[in-house]
Protein backbone atom coordinates (compact mmCIF):
# COMPACT_ATOMS: atom_id res chain seq x y z
CA UNK A 1 0.00 0.00 0.00
CA UNK A 2 1.26 3.45 -0.82
CA UNK A 3 1.00 6.60 1.28
CA UNK A 4 -2.07 8.78 1.95
CA UNK A 5 -4.27 9.18 -1.11
CA UNK A 6 -7.40 11.02 -2.09
CA UNK A 7 -10.42 8.71 -1.97
CA UNK A 8 -11.56 7.49 -5.39
CA UNK A 9 -14.76 8.97 -6.71
CA UNK A 10 -17.98 6.98 -6.21
CA UNK A 11 -18.56 7.01 -9.97
CA UNK A 12 -15.18 5.42 -10.63
CA UNK A 13 -15.77 2.78 -7.95
CA UNK A 14 -19.18 1.97 -9.44
CA UNK A 15 -17.63 1.63 -12.88
CA UNK A 16 -14.83 -0.61 -11.66
CA UNK A 17 -17.19 -2.79 -9.63
CA UNK A 18 -19.55 -3.23 -12.57
CA UNK A 19 -16.70 -4.22 -14.87
CA UNK A 20 -15.11 -6.55 -12.31
CA UNK A 21 -18.47 -8.24 -11.74
CA UNK A 22 -19.12 -8.64 -15.46
CA UNK A 23 -15.64 -10.03 -16.06
CA UNK A 24 -15.83 -12.51 -13.18
CA UNK A 25 -19.33 -13.74 -13.98
CA UNK A 26 -18.73 -14.07 -17.70
CA UNK A 27 -15.48 -15.95 -17.15
CA UNK A 28 -17.13 -18.07 -14.47
CA UNK A 29 -19.95 -19.02 -16.84
CA UNK A 30 -17.39 -19.97 -19.48
CA UNK A 31 -15.57 -22.19 -17.00
CA UNK A 32 -18.75 -23.76 -15.65
CA UNK A 33 -20.53 -24.35 -18.95
CA UNK A 34 -17.55 -24.86 -21.25
CA UNK A 35 -15.56 -27.40 -19.26
CA UNK A 36 -14.74 -30.25 -21.66
CA UNK A 37 -15.39 -33.77 -20.47
CA UNK A 38 -11.81 -34.72 -21.36
CA UNK A 39 -10.18 -31.69 -19.73
CA UNK A 40 -6.45 -32.20 -19.36
CA UNK A 41 -3.31 -30.35 -18.31
CA UNK A 42 -2.05 -27.78 -20.84
CA UNK A 43 1.11 -26.78 -18.95
CA UNK A 44 2.76 -26.77 -15.53
CA UNK A 45 4.17 -23.92 -13.46
CA UNK A 46 6.22 -24.24 -10.28
CA UNK A 47 6.29 -28.06 -10.35
CA UNK A 48 4.81 -30.99 -12.31
CA UNK A 49 1.73 -30.96 -10.04
CA UNK A 50 1.13 -27.19 -10.36
CA UNK A 51 -1.05 -27.23 -13.45
CA UNK A 52 -2.62 -24.97 -16.04
CA UNK A 53 -5.56 -26.13 -18.15
CA UNK A 54 -6.84 -24.83 -21.46
CA UNK A 55 -9.74 -23.31 -19.52
CA UNK A 56 -7.41 -21.16 -17.35
CA UNK A 57 -6.09 -19.70 -20.58
CA UNK A 58 -9.55 -19.21 -22.10
CA UNK A 59 -10.80 -17.46 -18.97
CA UNK A 60 -7.83 -15.09 -18.89
CA UNK A 61 -8.29 -14.29 -22.59
CA UNK A 62 -11.95 -13.41 -22.04
CA UNK A 63 -11.22 -11.16 -19.05
CA UNK A 64 -8.24 -9.41 -20.64
CA UNK A 65 -10.14 -8.70 -23.85
CA UNK A 66 -13.17 -7.36 -21.96
CA UNK A 67 -11.12 -5.03 -19.75
CA UNK A 68 -8.92 -3.91 -22.66
CA UNK A 69 -11.99 -2.98 -24.68
CA UNK A 70 -13.75 -1.09 -21.90
CA UNK A 71 -10.73 0.55 -20.23
CA UNK A 72 -7.75 0.43 -22.61
CA UNK A 73 -5.55 2.74 -20.50
CA UNK A 74 -5.63 0.47 -17.44
CA UNK A 75 -2.81 -1.84 -16.41
CA UNK A 76 -3.31 -5.58 -16.03
CA UNK A 77 -1.61 -8.40 -14.12
CA UNK A 78 -2.91 -11.94 -14.58
CA UNK A 79 -1.79 -15.34 -13.39
CA UNK A 80 -1.43 -16.86 -16.84
CA UNK A 81 1.19 -14.40 -18.04
CA UNK A 82 -0.57 -11.17 -18.99
CA UNK A 83 1.34 -8.23 -17.51
CA UNK A 84 1.09 -4.77 -19.00
CA UNK A 85 1.55 -1.28 -17.61
CA UNK A 86 -1.19 1.30 -17.81
CA UNK A 87 -1.50 5.07 -17.77
CA UNK A 88 -4.77 5.56 -15.87
CA UNK A 89 -3.59 4.69 -12.35
CA UNK A 90 -5.87 1.63 -12.36
CA UNK A 91 -4.43 -1.88 -12.52
CA UNK A 92 -6.46 -5.09 -12.71
CA UNK A 93 -5.09 -8.06 -10.77
CA UNK A 94 -6.77 -11.25 -11.96
CA UNK A 95 -6.76 -14.95 -11.22
CA UNK A 96 -8.84 -16.36 -14.08
CA UNK A 97 -9.19 -19.71 -12.33
CA UNK A 98 -8.27 -19.95 -8.66
CA UNK A 99 -8.30 -23.59 -7.61
CA UNK A 100 -7.25 -25.12 -10.92
CA UNK A 101 -6.61 -28.58 -9.46
CA UNK A 102 -10.08 -28.59 -7.86
CA UNK A 103 -11.53 -27.62 -11.24
CA UNK A 104 -9.53 -30.31 -13.02
CA UNK A 105 -10.90 -32.96 -10.67
CA UNK A 106 -14.50 -31.69 -10.70
CA UNK A 107 -14.46 -30.35 -7.13
CA UNK A 108 -16.59 -27.23 -6.51
CA UNK A 109 -14.02 -25.09 -4.65
CA UNK A 110 -12.77 -22.88 -7.48
CA UNK A 111 -13.42 -19.29 -8.48
CA UNK A 112 -12.61 -16.34 -10.69
CA UNK A 113 -10.93 -13.51 -8.77
CA UNK A 114 -10.87 -9.96 -10.14
CA UNK A 115 -9.48 -6.95 -8.27
CA UNK A 116 -9.01 -3.36 -9.34
CA UNK A 117 -6.20 -1.35 -7.77
CA UNK A 118 -5.97 2.43 -7.88
CA UNK A 119 -2.47 3.82 -7.41
CA UNK A 120 -1.36 0.53 -5.87
CA UNK A 121 -4.27 0.09 -3.45
CA UNK A 122 -7.06 -2.44 -3.98
CA UNK A 123 -10.37 -0.58 -4.21
CA UNK A 124 -12.66 -3.23 -5.74
CA UNK A 125 -12.64 -7.01 -5.37
CA UNK A 126 -14.95 -9.63 -6.87
CA UNK A 127 -14.71 -13.40 -6.36
CA UNK A 128 -17.20 -15.56 -8.24
CA UNK A 129 -17.50 -19.26 -7.33
CA UNK A 130 -19.84 -20.64 -10.02
CA UNK A 131 -20.00 -24.25 -8.82
CA UNK A 132 -21.12 -22.96 -5.41
CA UNK A 133 -23.42 -20.31 -6.91
CA UNK A 134 -21.80 -17.53 -4.86
CA UNK A 135 -20.66 -14.04 -5.81
CA UNK A 136 -18.59 -12.10 -3.27
CA UNK A 137 -17.65 -8.45 -3.68
CA UNK A 138 -16.22 -5.54 -1.77
CA UNK A 139 -15.54 -1.87 -2.44
CA UNK A 140 -13.03 0.04 -0.34
CA UNK A 141 -14.95 1.57 2.57
CA UNK A 142 -18.22 -0.03 1.49
CA UNK A 143 -18.21 -3.35 3.32
CA UNK A 144 -18.17 -6.91 2.02
CA UNK A 145 -21.09 -8.67 0.38
CA UNK A 146 -22.20 -12.16 -0.64
CA UNK A 147 -24.85 -12.22 -3.37
CA UNK A 148 -25.63 -8.60 -2.56
CA UNK A 149 -26.06 -9.13 1.21
CA UNK A 150 -23.61 -7.64 3.74
CA UNK A 151 -21.34 -10.14 5.46
CA UNK A 152 -18.97 -9.97 8.41
CA UNK A 153 -16.36 -12.25 9.89
CA UNK A 154 -16.90 -14.19 13.10
CA UNK A 155 -15.73 -12.78 16.45
CA UNK A 156 -12.47 -14.22 17.69
CA UNK A 157 -13.08 -17.53 19.54
CA UNK A 158 -10.85 -19.01 22.21
CA UNK A 159 -7.70 -20.26 20.50
CA UNK A 160 -8.54 -23.89 21.14
CA UNK A 161 -11.88 -23.48 19.32
CA UNK A 162 -10.52 -21.76 16.19
CA UNK A 163 -11.15 -23.36 12.80
CA UNK A 164 -8.13 -22.40 10.68
CA UNK A 165 -7.72 -22.74 6.91
CA UNK A 166 -4.48 -22.90 4.97
CA UNK A 167 -3.02 -23.93 1.64
CA UNK A 168 0.11 -25.69 0.44
CA UNK A 169 2.75 -24.93 -2.13
CA UNK A 170 3.23 -27.25 -5.09
CA UNK A 171 7.01 -27.30 -4.47
CA UNK A 172 7.87 -30.51 -2.62
CA UNK A 173 10.39 -29.23 -0.05
CA UNK A 174 8.19 -26.26 0.82
CA UNK A 175 5.23 -28.59 1.35
CA UNK A 176 7.23 -30.69 3.78
CA UNK A 177 7.81 -27.69 6.03
CA UNK A 178 4.18 -26.56 5.66
CA UNK A 179 3.06 -30.01 6.80
CA UNK A 180 5.29 -29.67 9.87
CA UNK A 181 3.61 -26.36 10.72
CA UNK A 182 0.16 -27.94 10.40
CA UNK A 183 1.28 -30.86 12.58
CA UNK A 184 2.28 -28.39 15.31
CA UNK A 185 -0.90 -26.31 15.06
CA UNK A 186 -3.40 -29.16 14.80
CA UNK A 187 -3.47 -30.10 18.52
CA UNK A 188 -3.90 -26.46 19.53
CA UNK A 189 -7.00 -25.50 17.54
CA UNK A 190 -10.41 -26.95 16.68
CA UNK A 191 -9.24 -28.17 13.28
CA UNK A 192 -7.39 -27.25 10.09
CA UNK A 193 -9.08 -26.94 6.68
CA UNK A 194 -7.40 -27.01 3.27
CA UNK A 195 -9.81 -25.93 0.53
CA UNK A 196 -7.40 -25.53 -2.37
CA UNK A 197 -8.37 -22.01 -3.50
CA UNK A 198 -6.98 -18.99 -1.65
CA UNK A 199 -9.60 -16.52 -2.86
CA UNK A 200 -12.41 -18.84 -1.78
CA UNK A 201 -10.79 -19.40 1.63
CA UNK A 202 -10.55 -15.64 2.22
CA UNK A 203 -14.18 -15.18 1.20
CA UNK A 204 -15.32 -18.03 3.45
CA UNK A 205 -13.46 -16.31 6.28
CA UNK A 206 -15.24 -13.05 5.43
CA UNK A 207 -18.59 -14.88 5.49
CA UNK A 208 -17.98 -16.25 9.00
CA UNK A 209 -17.33 -19.84 7.91
CA UNK A 210 -13.78 -19.91 9.28
CA UNK A 211 -11.97 -18.34 12.21
CA UNK A 212 -8.61 -17.75 10.54
CA UNK A 213 -6.52 -18.33 7.45
CA UNK A 214 -2.85 -18.33 6.58
CA UNK A 215 -0.82 -19.28 3.55
CA UNK A 216 2.73 -18.95 2.35
CA UNK A 217 3.59 -18.09 -1.25
CA UNK A 218 0.46 -16.30 -2.43
CA UNK A 219 0.96 -14.22 -5.58
CA UNK A 220 -0.78 -10.84 -5.98
CA UNK A 221 -3.57 -12.40 -8.06
CA UNK A 222 -4.19 -15.05 -5.40
CA UNK A 223 -4.88 -12.52 -2.67
CA UNK A 224 -5.83 -9.14 -4.15
CA UNK A 225 -9.62 -9.49 -4.23
CA UNK A 226 -9.90 -11.87 -1.27
CA UNK A 227 -7.83 -9.70 1.08
CA UNK A 228 -10.01 -6.66 0.31
CA UNK A 229 -13.18 -8.69 0.89
CA UNK A 230 -11.83 -10.02 4.20
CA UNK A 231 -10.81 -6.55 5.36
CA UNK A 232 -14.16 -5.06 4.42
CA UNK A 233 -15.79 -7.86 6.45
CA UNK A 234 -14.03 -6.44 9.50
CA UNK A 235 -11.03 -8.78 9.62
CA UNK A 236 -7.31 -8.21 9.77
CA UNK A 237 -5.47 -9.43 6.66
CA UNK A 238 -1.75 -8.78 6.77
CA UNK A 239 1.69 -10.29 6.93
CA UNK A 240 2.76 -12.03 10.15
CA UNK A 241 4.25 -8.78 11.47
CA UNK A 242 1.17 -6.67 10.74
CA UNK A 243 2.48 -5.23 7.46
CA UNK A 244 1.02 -5.78 4.04
CA UNK A 245 0.56 -9.40 2.92
CA UNK A 246 3.29 -10.68 0.66
CA UNK A 247 4.49 -13.81 -1.03
CA UNK A 248 6.17 -14.79 2.23
CA UNK A 249 3.00 -15.13 4.31
CA UNK A 250 -0.59 -13.90 4.41
CA UNK A 251 -2.54 -14.13 7.67
CA UNK A 252 -6.22 -13.19 8.02
CA UNK A 253 -8.52 -13.44 11.05
CA UNK A 254 -10.41 -11.33 13.58
CA UNK A 255 -7.94 -9.32 15.64
CA UNK A 256 -7.58 -11.64 18.65
CA UNK A 257 -7.15 -14.74 16.50
CA UNK A 258 -4.82 -12.89 14.14
CA UNK A 259 -2.47 -12.04 17.01
CA UNK A 260 -2.36 -15.63 18.27
CA UNK A 261 -2.07 -17.18 14.81
CA UNK A 262 0.62 -14.76 13.64
CA UNK A 263 2.63 -15.33 16.83
CA UNK A 264 2.51 -19.11 16.44
CA UNK A 265 3.45 -18.90 12.77
CA UNK A 266 6.46 -16.74 13.62
CA UNK A 267 7.49 -19.24 16.28
CA UNK A 268 7.14 -22.10 13.81
CA UNK A 269 9.03 -20.20 11.09
CA UNK A 270 6.09 -20.62 8.73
Amino acid sequence: MTGPQNPPSPDLLDELLALATEAATRAGALLRDGRPADLGVAATKSSPVDVVTEMDLASEKLILELISTRRPADGYLGEEGADRPGTSGVRWVVDPLDGTVNYLYGLPNWAVSVAAELDGRAVVGVVYAPARGELFHAVLGGGAHLDGRPIAGRPAPPWGQALIATGFSYVADVRVHQAEVVRALMPEVRDIRRGGAAAVDLCDLAAGRLDGYYERGLAPWDRAAGVLIAREAGLLAAGPDGGEPSGELTVAAPEGTYQQLARRLRELDA
